[in-house]
């Protein structure tokens, strides 16, 4: 009785590992042309809101993002989220740690606030990468006249 007990349980762990191996994961490419096309096309929409962005693809563990920046944007900490910068085009004013001022806690544990008092400040430009663990406060802030833009991996914990 015992053996069936097992086999009963073992089966549906079974079947879920027989249809992951039958439906494999497809690899995805953006290319550099496509993407230079995505992150000019976000900057109409950035020069008239101060900021824009597009999702290049969910991949649940992960979602990698598109995001153009003309005005510096609030405070935000991910309770869940790892942010990784990839740098494309202008430079920031990065201000990491500290505490958010006025800080409410939104969707997914995020909170968002107006400014950080008491953080770091590192000016990134294109080509640099910055990894922000989850529950780190984070702020960008953009120079006027400037186009800053980034490629986002964010990386649930």
């Amino acid at each position: 009785m015992k053996k069936l007990s097992i086999a009963v349980c073992m089966f549906p762990l079974l079947a879920v590992f027989a249809q992951a191996q039958s439906s494999p994961k497809k690899a995805e490419y953006f290319s550099a042309q496509d993407i230079q096309k995505q992150l000019s096309d976000l900057a109409p929409k950035a020069q008239a809101s101060g900021g824009s962005g597009s999702t290049l693809g969910d991949y649940g563990s992960h979602q990698i993002k598109l995001s153009v920046r003309t005005a510096s944007g609030g405070a935000e900490s991910h309770a869940h989220y790892d942010d990784v910068f990839v740098v494309t085009q202008g430079q920031a004013t990065l201000i990491t740690g500290g505490i958010i001022d006025n800080a409410k806690t939104v969707n997914d544990g995020e909170k968002q606030g107006t400014d950080i008092q008491g953080g770091n400040t590192q000016l990134i430009a294109a080509g640099d990468v910055v990894h922000i663990p989850a529950g780190t406060p984070h702020q960008l802030k953009i120079a006027p006249g400037t186009l800053f833009s980034t490629i986002v991996v964010k990386v649930r914990e």
